[in-house]
């Protein structure tokens, strides 16, 4: 609707980046701003959108307006502190289009499914569409199915193992993973920050393995736990892929390689 990102000294910078501007898709901006708040040291940029008159912006955005008031930031006269933020993963566990994993009755959808339908970068409002799609496409192929009962689990054995009195160290650690994930595996991605997200999450994964086996199980623990194996094949497959690719972009290798290249991951070679 004719808003403009601007530095903090009030200049418009999306011009120089690409010809479409702030119109440019999602990912191309995201860098732009990453770009800009590296270069420059800045906490984050502006959009502006105070060229609109007022009843334009209470029409179209009235609940952005009133939200950015309770703020104390009038969108009518002020522009709005903004930065990049992740939130949506294209990738995930490779199913078919009825949410079969090749785990036999393990099912995946949404965000922790890789479909194919996103391709390497998702169309707005689609990741609503995918789950409305593939959930009811899974539902009938679970109902179609004859299931056997679940057998049941073993009691867990805690019996050796102690409680920790440092159970701070996984909320650190949890807060550690996100901090170097977001700057080394995050908008722009280079070799030199894979190796050192790499080398982190390899401490993190010893720390871990010793923390399990010694300390009772809690859940913060079988979190912070699948974070960093998450987070291990996500490095491993950025490792793998040579070329910028839609979301996935590299400053070693910022083009586009002549093929594309699956980079899915599968325990022959992990």
């Amino acid at each position: 609707e004719g808003g403009r990102l601007l530095r903090p000294d009030g200049s418009r910078f999306m011009p120089e980046h690409d010809a479409r501007a702030e119109l440019a898709p999602r990912d191309v901006v995201a860098r732009a701003i990453d770009f800009e708040m590296k270069k420059g040291g800045f906490d984050c940029v502006y959009l502006d959108i105070s060229h609109q008159p007022k009843a334009f912006l209470l029409e179209h955005f009235p609940n952005i307006y009133a939200r950015c008031l309770e703020l104390g930031i009038d969108i009518a006269t002020q522009p709005i502190p903004v930065v990049p933020a992740a939130h949506y993963t294209c990738g995930g566990v490779l199913t078919d289009l009825e949410g079969h994993t090749d785990v036999p009755g393990l099912y995946a959808l949404g965000e922790a499914a890789c479909t194919g339908l996103h391709g390497a970068n998702r169309l707005a409002s689609n990741s609503l569409l995918e789950c409305m799609v593939f959930a009811r496409a899974a539902a009938q192929a679970m109902a179609a199915v004859d299931r056997a009962p679940v057998p049941q689990l073993p009691a867990w054995d805690d019996s050796q193992v102690i409680d920790s009195d440092e159970l701070v160290v996984i909320s650190h650690n949890w807060d550690e993973l996100r901090r170097f994930m977001w700057d080394y595996v995050g908008i722009v991605r280079t070799n030199k920050r894979l190796d050192r997200a790499a080398h982190r999450i390899a401490l993190l994964q010893s720390e871990i393995d010793e923390f399990y086996a010694r300390h009772h199980v809690t859940r913060d623990l079988l979190e912070l736990r699948n974070l960093v194996q998450v987070a291990d094949l996500i490095v491993r497959s950025a490792r793998a892929r040579q070329e910028s690719r839609g979301l996935h972009f590299s400053r070693d290798y910022p083009g586009l390689a002549t093929t594309a290249e699956a980079t899915v991951l599968v325990p022959e070679n992990l």
